[in-house]
């Protein structure tokens, strides 16, 4: 193996360490988050503010070019 070769490697697999533990740290602060949320009893990742309650499916505007319906 040339030595070019193996410092790509080398730096590969340095970037690939670091990039686990950044996936680590991420999956610690979510779950410590969590654990956060849990125990004050609020869930602060859903604005209750901006939901808009729904009574059922969307009317439907009737196509204009459509032929009507025979019975």
């Amino acid at each position: 193996m040339r030595p070019e070769n193996r410092a790509r490697i080398t730096f590969q697999k340095r970037q690939k360490e670091m990039k686990r533990l950044e996936k680590a740290r991420m999956k610690a602060e979510r779950r410590a988050q969590r654990k956060l949320e849990k125990s004050t009893g609020v869930d602060i990742s859903v604005d209750t503010e901006s939901l808009e309650v729904l009574d059922g499916p969307p009317e439907l505007e009737p196509l204009g070019d459509a032929p009507a319906a025979q019975k």
